[in-house]
């Protein structure tokens, strides 16, 4: 197996390994495979992640002697805070939604990078991707018909909120996928990579001063774990596509949605109908081959 192809799946495992934590610490039943975990609110767990990202990057920093604030500033602030309400946004998304929703809908990213494309950098979509591209949003309407336990969760109105909000988690990773390619010319990865934590810890530490959860125990471990594994993730990440072909390594991005179903439904006991699973793969399928196509 190709390079990029293996860096990409261990940077899929690394996701989930962060997601799991995330939703233990959050939300989710933790009772399965550990007792008595308090429950933290997730900008605290954003922060959690960020303090650690931040520390691992200015090392790197440091000694490469790389300007810290960057070149670029107008986009590395978009970048900075598009990325912290991407994932404070979808940090919650997964305390409230069975995890495969929650993934799966945050993996419209790239749809909506596509659109941001064509609106605002002038970029020309064919015909064929909008089919795929309604492809992926008739699978949110599938997801939208869920029902985890014999309950439908979206009827009720807090469902149907966390849905629309993970939509806009989507949004929002798409507008700092945006940036960051304007930014590919002009910065150092490491230097984008820091102002995603230069940008949310303030942010954190002041949500933090109305809700916060002093950590126990093994409590810290766990929240070293998350932005260890987070930053794992991005280097495998970005190792992947600088070595790879895209159009090779992007499918096996999305086995994510796979670990997704499989920690939510072995770990948190979340059972989702056929017409959910059908959803999921819609979403997937079009968001591939949308990406295929544009890189193509």
């Amino acid at each position: 197996m190709k390079k990029g192809i293996i860096y990409i799946i261990l940077s899929g495992i690394c996701f989930i390994v962060v997601n799991l934590f995330v939703k233990l610490l959050g939300g989710g039943n933790s009772e399965v495979i550990i007792s008595d975990l308090q429950k933290y609110p997730p900008h605290e767990l954003v922060l959690a992640r960020c303090v650690v990202s931040f520390i691992i990057s200015l090392c790197i920093i440091k000694k490469k002697k790389i300007k810290i604030f960057g070149e670029n500033k107008k986009w590395l602030i978009i970048r900075g805070f598009s990325g912290t309400i991407a994932l404070t946004i979808f940090f919650y998304t997964i305390h409230y939604l069975p995890l495969a929703i929650a993934s799966t809908i945050q993996y419209l990213a790239p749809i909506f990078t596509i659109i941001i494309a064509m609106l605002f950098f002038k970029e020309r979509i064919k015909k064929i991707q909008w089919i795929f591209i309604l492809i992926s949003f008739l699978g949110i309407v599938f997801i939208s018909l869920n029902k985890m336990n014999g309950i439908n969760i979206i009827n009720g109105q807090t469902s149907l909120t966390w849905i629309t909000l993970g939509l806009i988690s989507a949004v929002f990773s798409a507008i700092a996928y945006s940036a960051i390619v304007k930014l590919k010319d002009t910065d150092q990865p490491i230097t984008i990579v820091i102002y995603f934590p230069m940008v949310a810890i303030p942010l954190m530490i002041l949500l933090c001063l109305f809700d916060f959860t002093i950590p126990q125990g093994i409590e810290w471990f766990f929240l070293i774990i998350i932005g260890i594994f987070t930053q794992f993730a991005q280097i495998l990440m970005t190792k992947a596509l600088h070595i790879g072909n895209t159009s090779e390594i992007i499918p096996f991005q999305y086995l994510g949605a796979v670990y997704a179903f499989l920690v939510g439904y072995f770990i948190f006991n979340e059972t989702l109908n056929m017409i959910t699973n059908i959803g999921i793969s819609l979403v997937i399928i079009g968001v591939i081959v949308n990406v295929i196509i544009r890189k193509n």
